[in-house]
């Protein structure tokens, strides 16, 4: 099943210090209603059966994402909102919320929580957006943003004293977070294997992976197009035809960097989406390894 991210607006009302959409302002990109209804059932027509509404704070414009719900509910495919909750400002109203979203089809919201989100929104408020989502019939679950430091530690035990469905992600050192300190870490050099979900920016432009993908301008390498220049079933086939990107979902990347000739050593301490930009944010290095995905690469094993 195809899955996208869908961004209709770049738009937050706060400012977080980790966020990877870094440089946007107040009021920036956002589709045309109409326009994103067209596109919706465009992915439709083109097998795509999820969608998950994402990019700056989609309830901003509450009663549009109310629209492409629908849309989507008639197209029978899945959805999911992600939210900070600043909506959810007390039980009674985000019960209001919760419902309408029910009404519209909504099947799932994603409550984005960490210190950073809650220095600008309370944290009631996420459980106010949960408990109503229970009510109303929703799934939901909280993405409990972390850098897995002790400062985290009272942030996580909210969530567990108050019985909330949550799953660590850890931060993106990109956007914002970018100039974040880094404590050492070592994994267990797992394949790390990606799903590369696309992402469908406000400007209709298409990138192969959903997270920092957009930030690799030395080389564009998940870039896959703008709808204004192809179609969405074309920009979907490129993702899946492009040997290096079936590699990444296939053998994962600790595997590739290991081709690439990154000392055991060195891969261990990178973290999400870091070692991806080392691998194919440098054109030399991304050139070598997109020559071998098709061969060479194939076949390497560690």
């Amino acid at each position: 099943m195809r899955k996208i991210a869908f961004g209709y607006s770049t738009r937050c009302n706060i400012r977080c210090a980790h966020c990877v959409a870094a440089g946007e302002k107040p009021a920036s990109t956002k589709m045309e209603l109409s326009q994103a209804k067209k596109i919706i059932r465009e992915m439709a027509a083109a097998g795509v059966g999820g969608i998950s509404f994402t990019a700056g704070e989609p309830l901003i414009y509450f009663d549009d994402i109310l629209e492409l719900i629908d849309v989507c509910s008639e197209k029978n495919i899945y959805t999911r909102v992600v939210t900070n909750s600043f909506w959810a400002k007390t039980p009674e109203i985000a019960l209001d919320h919760a419902q309408q979203l029910n009404e519209s089809g909504l099947c799932q919201l994603r409550l984005s929580y960490s210190r950073w989100h809650q220095e600008h929104v309370p944290a009631q408020n996420v459980l106010n957006a949960a408990c109503a989502a229970a009510k109303s019939g929703i799934d939901c679950f909280v993405s409990f943003v972390t850098d897995f430091s002790k400062e985290d530690d009272s942030y996580e035990q909210f969530l567990r004293d108050n019985r909330l469905k949550f799953f660590p992600e850890p931060v993106i050192y990109s956007g914002r977070a970018e100039g974040f300190g880094r404590k050492s870490i070592f994994t267990d050099f797992q394949e790390n294997r990606c799903a590369m979900n696309p992402y469908l920016a406000p400007d209709l432009t298409m990138y192969a992976c959903c997270d920092a993908g957009s930030h690799f301008t030395a080389t564009s390498f998940f870039e896959l197009g703008n709808l204004a220049n192809s179609s969405i079933e074309d920009l979907f086939a490129k993702s899946e035809n492009c040997p290096l990107y079936n590699c990444i979902r296939s053998m994962g990347i600790t595997t590739i960097a290991s081709y690439a000739g990154l000392k055991s050593r060195e891969i261990i301490t990178y973290r999400k989406c870091e070692l991806c930009e080392k691998l194919f944010n440098n054109p030399a290095n991304l050139k070598m390894i997109e020559k071998a995905a098709s061969g060479a690469l194939q076949y390497w094993v560690r």
